[in-house]
């Protein structure tokens, strides 16, 4: 497949497309060939900043609203549920909130769902808050028996940058949790890398079994708490796993651009906010500033692309597998919040070979993108009246 040049799309659109710096090839914008989409059409309505979505054995759907309800749509999208009753309080306030949900391949026999939310502290933390995992059993409109088995520590101020997807591990029995840094990152207040010090919660991946057990990195990293996985992360909010590798893949927002797509290996560190291919808030956008000079240099892993110096803000993630768009299988998928689209990613190997904005005509903010069971791909819209989109057939 050959590069296409951008399609002319207005003197302000091509303007903003110049002033892109693309890491990989671009392929033609638009995405239609005979065997792949070619636009999305609407599934379910009535969602308010739905945030995560998971799939269960019978086609329907649970969501998350980032207000701190969770509801039921059932598999042909016409019914949207009560809110679920159970689940805990969250801090919803700026990007803090009920956020993923996921459930494991055994969900038929042992119904139990898997959640994120911004926690917020009680007694000598009040008014802090930190990403914590929730699991619960879900028996009719009810989660039961629910328990918080991880919690981000410590609790910090502020209502942003809590990560914040689930991911379960190829033989179901481990989930990774991506957190991030809550601000706390160096560039927005001097010396305090906390991305940086394995001893604490902020920009890090952790690995934990299905009831919370610590199952960390191997080989662990030095000062690590329990669970550590990965460190040097900024806010990593679209996470999937590799359908042949079994790796972890998540991208992660950079500051003023340098958005980065990482495999997120055992006690490997990224970098932030010591190196990134963004620049500084505050600072003028472009090469120039890149944080750390722009390359990640010894010890820390270079991103497999990036996006700058206009960031993208990517959230939700997916790999393709289905057989109904040929085209697409093997393909990674990227939701966009600030992009408002979805990023189609070619890959040879581990190597991104080509990428592409796809199915651009709805311009939301697109905050998760999951396969359904149907093979067709299915987005979430981060608004107060969102919706469920899907391609269509």
């Amino acid at each position: 497949m050959q590069p296409l040049t951008l399609k002319t799309l207005g003197a302000v659109a091509f303007a903003l497309a110049a002033c892109t710096l693309l890491a990989t090839p671009a392929l033609a914008q638009g995405g239609g060939t005979a065997t792949a989409p070619t636009r999305l059409e609407p599934f379910a309505t009535g969602l308010s900043h739905p945030w995560g979505l998971a799939f269960l054995p019978d086609g329907s759907m649970l969501v998350t609203e980032r207000q701190g309800t969770m509801r039921r749509v059932s598999a042909d999208g016409r019914q949207v549920s009560a809110p679920l009753l159970g689940v805990p309080a969250v801090q919803a306030r700026n990007q803090g909130g009920l956020l993923d949900v996921v459930v494991a391949a055994d969900f038929a026999t042992e119904p139990w769902v898997w959640w994120t939310y911004a926690e917020p502290g009680t007694g000598d933390e009040a008014g802090l808050a930190g990403t914590a995992v929730a699991r619960g059993k879900l028996v009719g409109d009810e989660l039961r028996d629910v328990q918080v088995i991880f919690r981000q520590q410590p609790k910090v101020r502020g209502s942003g940058h809590f990560g914040a997807r689930l991911v379960f591990d190829r033989d179901g029995r481990h989930l990774f949790v991506t957190l991030g840094e809550r601000q706390l990152d160096g560039t927005a207040r001097p010396g305090r890398e906390w991305a940086q010090n394995p001893a604490v919660g902020m920009g890090k991946v952790v690995r934990i079994a299905r009831d919370g057990t610590p199952a960390g990195a191997s080989p662990a990293i030095p000062g690590g708490f329990p669970g550590l996985w990965s460190l040097g992360h900024r806010n990593p909010q679209g996470a999937a796993l590799h359908p042949r590798t079994g790796e972890l893949w998540l991208v992660e927002h950079g500051p003023q651009g340098g958005d980065e797509l990482n495999i997120a290996r055992a006690g490997h560190n990224y970098g932030w906010p010591l190196h990134s291919y963004g620049c500084s808030y505050g600072a003028p956008v472009g090469e120039a500033c890149r944080v750390g000079g722009g390359t990640h240099g010894p010890g820390f892993v270079e991103p497999l692309t990036f996006w700058g110096p206009i960031s993208i803000a990517p959230s939700g993630m997916a790999f393709y597998t289905a057989d109904r768009y040929p085209a697409w299988r093997g393909n990674l998928f990227v939701g966009a919040l600030l992009g408002q689209g979805l990023w189609r990613i070619v890959l040879d190997g581990d190597r991104v070979a080509a990428r592409e904005e796809v199915l651009t005509d709805t311009r939301d903010r697109i905050r998760d993108v999951r396969q359904g069971p149907d093979g067709r791909l299915y987005l979430l819209t981060d608004r107060p009246d969102g919706r469920i989109l899907r391609t269509a057939p």
